[in-house]
């Protein structure tokens, strides 16, 4: 699921149809109806306030792989409220993750141990909290955006709890954050290819959409990066060997911004090319686009040095439908990521 990233959650609405068949029918809600809709609408009212604090959180400390366990409205009035567990990554200008229907048991031991932060707005969810002691993020933070914590029409400083006037929590627009792209590969395929690309921040989505996910990744890490994928795949089956959710990795690579060819070097066929476009064509309306950061380096490589590569720190996580990657840059400063 993906939505754009408004400070106001009652303003966020879903914008990529992607997401799991299955994991929407556990509230019942077809993909189609949730585009377009404001993600307050789905929220129990008692958890409205902490949700939307959270929501607002994670937007402004650019949080990545982060859980939290809240109600969501069945579509069926009958069936009320139903506790899910929400994993969420800000990327660039909208805000990616998935919903599953919580549950106790190995699964969420597993996704609150490879969290980055797990919250439980909804009280009895506390009865899932799995948390190591003393674990430092395995993922080194990005530098957290210098972003105002005054509300409009105040006049002075306030904690974001704080109402308007009118009932209206209204927040000063948010800077840009932290380039990151959102990719979402077919797990079903030994290939994996790209059917989602969020922006052009990284590589471009013309360049990277339908075509394996590892002719992008450099040949001296492709080894180590197929077991990683093959791992979070093998964590992502449920107890009745069903495809599913199964937390998070983190790793680093080298990522190949102009792609190769992974599968023998041949040039990619017309109807390879054509697929892709297809594919383009068919998200064309639904996603952010963004200029590609900078261009060709000018600088002189040696032979075993492409101009295009570039080291990204990587975050793995497998769904019932596929496997979500998320990318940054490892130029932003950061701490050494520790092995």
């Amino acid at each position: 699921m993906s939505l754009n990233l408004s400070p106001s959650f009652s303003a966020s609405t879903a914008v990529s149809p992607r997401d799991s068949s299955s994991n929407m029918c556990s509230t019942g809600w077809e993909v189609r109806e949730t585009i377009g809709r404001p993600g307050s609408d789905l929220v129990h009212p008692d958890e409205f306030s902490v949700v939307r604090q959270l929501h607002y959180g994670t937007i402004r400390q650019d949080k990545a792989a982060v859980l939290a366990y809240l109600r969501l409205k069945h579509k069926d009035p009958l069936k009320g409220f139903i506790l899910c567990a929400i994993s969420r990554t800000v990327v660039h200008n909208v805000l990616v993750g998935s919903i599953t229907p919580a549950s106790s048991g190995i699964k969420a031991f597993q996704n609150a141990s490879t969290a980055q932060e797990v919250d439980f707005v909804t009280p009895v969810a506390k009865d899932l909290e799995f948390r190591r002691w003393g674990d430092p993020s395995p993922m080194p933070p990005s530098p957290i955006p210098n972003i105002p914590l005054l509300l409009e029409g105040t006049g002075e400083t306030e904690d974001p709890n704080a109402e308007c006037r009118d009932g209206i929590l209204s927040f000063k627009p948010l800077p840009k954050q932290s380039a990151r792209v959102a990719l979402i590969l077919d797990r079903f395929s030994v290939h994996c290819p790209v059917q989602y690309c969020s922006n052009d921040l990284l590589v471009e989505t013309t360049t990277v959409m339908g075509r394996s996910f590892y002719d992008f990744v450099s040949p001296k890490n492709e080894g180590r990066v197929r077991e990683w994928i093959d791992m979070v795949k093998a964590w992502g089956v449920n107890e009745r060997g069903q495809p599913a959710d199964g937390g998070f990795g983190f790793g680093r690579f080298t990522l190949l911004a102009k792609g190769r060819d992974a599968r023998g070097g041949q040039t990619a066929s017309s109807s390879h090319s054509s697929r892709r476009k297809e594919l383009f064509a068919s998200l064309k309306g639904q996603l952010a686009k963004t200029p590609l950061l900078g261009g060709p380096s000018s600088k002189t490589h040696d032979s075993s040095t492409r101009d295009d590569e570039m080291p990204v720190d990587a975050i793995f996580s497998a769904h019932s439908d596929g496997i979500l990657l998320i990318l940054r840059s490892t130029a932003a400063p950061s701490r050494s990521l520790k092995s």
